[in-house]
């Protein structure tokens, strides 16, 4: 098995190590038995990427190599791309989709084609994680027409402050709001209607009220929502932020889950005044059925083949003993720890409680 870190893309690419033990090229094994199926990738280069994004592991003021900066906590280990298209073919029952996500970079467009034509043979469907900072709308159009089949964008922050706190300006960062949002409704409209997705990650120091409204506009849209948890990464500016409470965030798992499938609406929710989500808007019961559902929780990202999330993500937001987005189906004690996590400072809570 060949390693190497110093070999730019599209020749090399960083894997997740989830990614990497899909595939054997890394041991171990996943906490409960939890599966991926999406084999996630990522551009790597020499001269880093160009955003500095204050909670990202990646970011360009973090000391280290760009090749050896972990990411959403865990290392990347790196690949030649013909092994990994090897590993691919060799393995594909393991694998639904491969994921490409761009890193602020000036080739990162081209070299993002040059790995999706590669993939053109294998059976599996190919996601990009767009990089908006350096695409236009005709780039999209041709990763369409080079056969990606969902374009998603990673807005991260609720609100346009918090976004040029974290991304923009006041860290020296290239990224504008706007343009996030310009490249996802550009997403929608080549990609069709939930071929198109947007990450947000709960926690950055949003209200629940302004969380659920994007979440809303990002629907109208047309787009998906995949979200995730603050957990903070070592040696990023954010370091020594706190986690997300777990409440907050199975609140807004709940209610994207529940605006995505018409049971609510950002308008029918109620709110706090620190603006707390203290109600979702829909009848008891039905609210705890949904519940115990245990869908909710689980991991929001790109469908595989039978049509449930491909990009598990096993434990990418938080570890196995303070799971936030579950990789599998919650068991009936998953259930009753988030039932308690939802109840926790939620000025609504009687009616979940009455479910316990």
């Amino acid at each position: 098995m060949t390693e190497s870190i110093k070999v730019d893309s599209p020749a090399q690419l960083q894997m997740s190590l989830a990614a990497a033990m899909t595939l054997g090229l890394r041991p171990g094994i996943f906490y409960r038995g939890a599966t991926l199926s999406c084999i996630n990738l990522l551009l790597t280069y020499e001269g880093g990427c160009a955003g500095n994004c204050a909670y990202c592991g990646l970011q360009r003021q973090r000391d280290g190599r760009f090749s050896e900066k972990s990411f959403i906590r865990v290392e990347w280990p790196s690949f030649p791309l013909e092994e990994i298209i090897a590993r691919i073919g060799r393995h594909p029952e393991r694998v639904d989709r491969v994921c490409i996500s761009m890193v602020t970079h000036g080739r990162a467009v081209e070299d993002t084609l040059a790995v999706a034509r590669s993939l053109q043979p294998l059976d599996a469907a190919v996601s990009i994680l767009m990089a908006p900072t350096v695409m236009t709308r005709e780039n999209i159009v041709t990763l369409k027409d080079t056969g990606a089949e969902i374009g998603s964008v990673a807005i991260d922050a609720a609100t346009e402050e918090l976004f040029d706190r974290y991304r923009g300006k006041t860290v020296k960062g290239p990224h504008e709001w706007e343009r996030y949002w310009q490249c996802l409704a550009d997403a929608v409209e080549v990609f069709g209607d939930s071929k198109a997705g947007c990450h947000l990650i709960v926690g950055l120091g949003e209200t629940e009220r302004e969380m659920a409204n994007t979440i809303q506009r990002v629907y109208d849209l047309g787009a998906n929502v995949h979200l995730f948890s603050f957990y903070p990464e070592e040696g990023s500016a954010l370091a020594d932020r706190e986690a997300c409470p777990p409440g907050q965030y199975r609140r807004l798992q709940l209610a994207s889950y529940m605006i995505q499938n018409g049971f609510t609406s950002y308008g029918s929710i109620s709110y706090d005044e620190s603006g707390r989500i203290a109600g979702f808007g829909v009848d008891p019961e039905e609210e705890k059925i949904v519940i115990e559902s245990g869908i909710p929780f689980m991991t929001s990202g790109c469908p595989g083949k039978d049509k449930l999330v491909s990009c598990t993500r096993p434990y990418g937001d938080g570890p196995p003993g303070d799971i936030r987005s579950y990789p599998f189906a919650p068991n009936m004690e998953d259930i009753a720890k988030i039932r308690m996590e939802l109840t926790e400072s939620y000025p609504g809570c009687s009616e979940l409680e009455e479910g316990q």
